[in-house]
C-alpha cells in the first residue's frame, strides 16, 4: 500500500509547528520611524495614520524609551522644520530638527539612532532636489546631500539613509564623510525605492507632498524589476552598508530578487500607506488587526529583509510582551 504523505504530523502540535519555522520576525530587526516636528510641543494625531503621531524634539526621549522597553532598539528619524525654503536649508543648519534631536537621543538612551536624509520635508516646493525651470537638477543636489550628511554626522548619529534616488548620492555621502573623519558611520541607501501610492500618508505626516507634479522622474517606475537589481548593485559599488527595498508588501518579488542577487544586508520598508490600509481595515472590523500585522511581517521576512522598517515595530514588540 502506497503510504500518504502526512504534512500534518509537524502542524498540529502548536510547540512542534513553532519550532520548525523557517521564517520569525526578530524585534532586533525591527526598526521604527519617528517624526519629530520643530514647531509643536505637544503631540498631533496624524489623521491617516491611527496610532502614529508628530512628536515634539522634547518628546522624542521620551518615545525613544518607550520604545526601547516594548524591545526595539533602533528608530529612524524623520524632521519637520519650523521653516521651509527652495533650498533645504533647514536640513543641514546644526541646529535643526534632526540634529537637536540625535543630540538630546544621544546623551539620554542607548537607542541606534538613523536619520533619513532627503530634501523634501525641508523644501518649500516638497521635491527631493534642486530645482530649476521645474527640472530636479541631479549634480546640485549632491552638493546638498553632502552638507546634510555631514551635519547629521556632527550632530552624532549612528546611521545615514538617504532616500532622494539621485544618481551617485551614496558615492558622494560616502566621500564627504570619509574625507570628514566619518569613515564609520554606515549608509543605509534607499536603493529600490519606488513612486508609489503608497506613501501619500506619510505626505500628510512628513508635510512633504511635492508643490507639482511628482516624484517618478527620479524615484522608480513600479513596472520594473530588473532596474532594481541595477540600482542596488550601483549603490553597493558606490559604498552603501545596507541596501533597502520600498515599499515592501507590494514588492516582495523585489526584495527576494535582490536578497538572492547580493551578498550584503536587505532592508525593506513598511511604508505608511501599507501600515494605514492595515488600521483602516481593523477600525471597520473587517480583519483581525494582530494576526494581519504577524502575517504581514512574516512575508517580508519571508521574501528576504534582514531589516525591516515600519510603523507596526512598536505595536508589534508590544504584542510579544502580552504574549
Amino acid at each position: 500500500m502506497e503510504l500518504i504523505t502526512r504534512m500534518r504530523r509537524l502542524r498540529e502540535n502548536k510547540i512542534l509547528r513553532e519550532m520548525v519555522s523557517e521564517s520569525d520576525v526578530k524585534l532586533k530587526s525591527l526598526i521604527q520611524p519617528l517624526f519629530i516636528d520643530e514647531s509643536i510641543d505637544k503631540r498631533i494625531r496624524i489623521e491617516s495614520m491611527p496610532g502614529i503621531d508628530r512628536i515634539s524634539i522634547s518628546e522624542a526621549v521620551k518615545e525613544a524609551e518607550s520604545i526601547r522597553k516594548a524591545g526595539i532598539s533602533s528608530i529612524l528619524l524623520f524632521g519637520i522644520p519650523a521653516h521651509k525654503d527652495e533650498l533645504a536649508g533647514s536640513a543641514w543648519n546644526d541646529e535643526g530638527v534632526i540634529q537637536r534631536s540625535v543630540k538630546l537621543l544621544k546623551k539620554e538612551t542607548d537607542m541606534l539612532i538613523i536619520s533619513d536624509l532627503c530634501m523634501c520635508e525641508y523644501t518649500s516646493h516638497g521635491h527631493c532636489g534642486v530645482i530649476k525651470n521645474s527640472a530636479i537638477l541631479n549634480d546640485e543636489t549632491l552638493a546638498i546631500y553632502q552638507k546634510i550628511a555631514l551635519s547629521y554626522a556632527r550632530s552624532g548619529v549612528d546611521m545615514i539613509a538617504p532616500s532622494g534616488m539621485m544618481d551617485g548620492q551614496v558615492k558622494a555621502i560616502r566621500e564627504s564623510l570619509d574625507d570628514n573623519g566619518f569613515k564609520n558611520i554606515p549608509i543605509m541607501a534607499y536603493s529600490a525605492k519606488y513612486e508609489s501610492s503608497l506613501y501619500a500618508p506619510f505626505r500628510e505626516a512628513a508635510e512633504s507632498a511635492p508643490a507639482f507634479g511628482d516624484r517618478s522622474g527620479y524615484q522608480m517606475n513600479y513596472h520594473n524589476a530588473k532596474e532594481a537589481l541595477r540600482e542596488v548593485e550601483l549603490d553597493i559599488k558606490e559604498g552603501a552598508d545596507i541596501v533597502m527595498v520600498k515599499p515592501a508588501l507590494f514588492y516582495l518579488d523585489i526584495i527576494k530578487m535582490v536578497k538572492e542577487r547580493f551578498n550584503v544586508p536587505v532592508a525593506a520598508y513598511n511604508v505608511s500607506g501599507e501600515y494605514s490600509l492595515v488600521k483602516a481595515a481593523a477600525i471597520n472590523g473587517w480583519i483581525d488587526e494582530k494576526r494581519m500585522i504577524n502575517e504581514l511581517l512574516t512575508s517580508i521576512k519571508r521574501a528576504g529583509a534582514d531589516l525591516i522598517i515600519t510603523y507596526f515595530a512598536k505595536q508589534f514588540a508590544e504584542m510579544h510582551i502580552e504574549q
